[in-house]
């Protein structure tokens, strides 16, 4: 499936331990992430070694790696209630009962893989926030932003270059123009700051920026 830029898009889908599909819950992209954030921590416990100033680091446990990432999902010229596909999203992090016997216990949310190309993370859903930013007349969200965290809980495979669409480099996100959208406000979703408009009109080489058309597509740059 492709992006409304009609890129190859990422997907986030029910999965094995191994990173195999489900085939329970899928959600492509409908925007392929902009960046993507990989963290770990490992413990250590401080430890006072011969009165010296420096403690001693005592090695206790390894983290998992975290993965996090912002996504835009948006409905409007599907004239659909953007939630529809956001739900599904949600159901990664629902958990379910079972009946053995006289027990009723508790069935954790299942496994999930984030693949874009080469890139597959496999884990489990610990955070996710959803954000609603565009309605139509009669109130049902069109565009949505989503929030979400994935913790690994499988051995890594090697990530290699973290550009998927283009092999190293800044990414570049495609957005497309609907509605009464303008630069600045344009500006304000993707940077969190109106005042960055310009960049998006020179990299797009807009001279009057009032003059946008519902359906454009606008390269946006990676912040310096």
């Amino acid at each position: 499936m492709e992006t409304r830029g009609n890129l190859q898009a990422a997907r986030i889908y029910a999965s094995t331990e191994k990173g195999g599909e489900l085939g329970t819950v899928s959600v492509s992209c409908h925007f392929n992430p902009f960046e993507y954030t990989i963290a770990k921590t490992n413990s250590y416990k401080e430890e006072a070694k011969n009165k010296s100033e420096v403690p001693h680091a005592e090695f206790q446990k390894a983290g998992a790696q975290k993965l996090k990432m912002s996504l835009i999902f948006d409905t409007y010229e599907d004239k659909k209630d953007v939630s529809k596909v956001t739900n599904d999203l949600w159901k990664l992090m629902e958990t379910k009962t079972r009946q053995e016997g006289d027990e009723t216990k508790k069935v954790p949310p299942p496994h999930v893989t984030f693949e874009w190309k080469g890139f597959k993370f496999v884990s489990v859903v610990t955070n996710m926030t959803q954000k609603f930013t565009l309605f139509d007349k009669n109130g049902t969200p069109v565009r949505a932003k989503v929030d979400i965290t994935f913790l690994q809980d499988t051995h890594p495979e090697k990530h290699g270059k973290q550009n998927p669409t283009s092999g190293g480099g800044p990414i570049e996100r495609v957005y497309k123009v609907v509605g009464s959208d303008r630069l600045d406000t344009i500006s304000a979703e993707v940077y969190g700051d109106a005042t960055k408009w310009r960049t998006i009109a020179e990299r797009n080489g807009i001279t009057n920026p009032l003059q946008l058309t519902s359906g454009m597509l606008l390269a946006i740059p990676q912040e310096n």
